[in-house]
């Protein structure tokens, strides 16, 4: 994907962070919010979702229903760095594939449903090859911001923002029912897909597609994410930092990075290092003033390792863990 292709104007960043508030939000009310017809605005995105620069994706809020997040670590030879970046990514159960550190080390996120599915992830559906040099599993126990939160894209005033908001996430375990995987694997590939399609997908009817689509989407379970390189939003330089936070302090750090613009990702891990972050700046020099300075500002962090981004083979995408 080459987002030098396609340049993003004021309408079109306007509409980004709309789909950020609601990703299901009609575009009669988009128009609305932006000050646009809503033709203009059903045109923009057409463009922006063929030119493969903009998607909304249905994803899984697992840890509602007891799943485990991962972000896996696996170094490899160059040689073999974009095949097995590539094989991940056709995964249904892997996102936010990336090539990091001069394109040695791949890193990915996985949900499984159990303990024994996590085992059978690292022991078996791993790549399993003389040219992957090491592995290692991070399990995520908890988020201080996501990236459907992240700041980047925030362009609307809260008066525009106000008027998409969708109603408030009562968060609430919903099981899932035998059809919801047909569902969620449609929306897991078209998060603005209508409620004909999903129902002729489903073999329900629409006022059933409308009743669940609700119900998943008020309990917190589906998420709607906008899909979207950061270069687009003029972010051209991505990393993931890797910190060892002093334990007494880690909850504090978390937050103050939550507020850091930059950051569209702050979790606990567990592992070597306790505090992983996804950091996301306009280029080179932002990110070195950003690790030098509020980084450098929160001297509880004992130790970090800064891995750039060198290539993203997948972003959002997984909804379904490993069944």
């Amino acid at each position: 994907m080459k987002t030098d292709t396609v340049t993003l104007d004021a309408i079109d960043h306007g509409l980004v962070h709309a789909l950020q508030i609601d990703g299901r939000a009609p575009l009669r009310l988009i128009g609305e919010a932006l000050g646009v017809s809503e033709s203009t605005v059903a045109r923009r995105y057409r463009r922006l979702r063929g030119a493969g620069i903009l998607r909304v994706v249905g994803t899984l809020n697992g840890a509602l229903l007891g799943y485990q997040a991962w972000t896996i670590r696996l170094r490899c030879t160059p040689d073999s760095a974009g095949a097995i970046a590539r094989a991940l990514a056709a995964r249904p159960d892997t996102s936010f594939v990336h090539l990091l550190s001069g394109g040695t080390e791949i890193s990915c996120s996985v949900q499984t449903r159990t303990a024994d599915d996590s085992g059978e992830l690292l022991l078996h559906r791993l790549p399993r090859t003389g040219r992957v040099t090491s592995v290692s599993a991070h399990l995520l126990l908890g988020s201080h911001v996501l990236p459907n939160s992240w700041a980047g894209p925030a362009r609307l005033t809260p008066d525009q923002a106000a008027l998409l908001a969708p109603p408030p996430v009562e968060p609430a375990e919903v099981p899932l029912e035998s059809g919801d995987r047909v569902l969620l694997d449609l929306l897991s590939r078209d998060g603005r897909a209508g409620h004909t399609e999903l129902a002729a997908a489903t073999g329900w009817s629409e006022s059933t597609v409308r009743r669940r689509l609700a119900l998943l989407r008020r309990s917190g379970v589906l998420v709607l994410l906008v899909d979207i390189p950061p270069a687009a939003l003029g972010f051209r330089a991505e990393a993931r930092l890797w910190m060892s936070v002093r334990p007494s302090r880690l909850g504090a750090v978390a937050a103050a990075m939550a507020g850091h613009p930059e950051v569209s990702l702050v979790a606990h891990t567990t592992g070597p290092t306790n505090l992983l972050a996804a950091v996301n700046c306009r280029d080179s020099l932002d990110l070195a003033r950003y690790l030098t300075g509020p980084v450098a500002a929160l001297d509880a962090i004992q130790s970090i390792e800064t891995a750039p981004v060198i290539r993203t083979v997948k972003r959002a995408g997984a909804l379904l863990p490993i069944s």
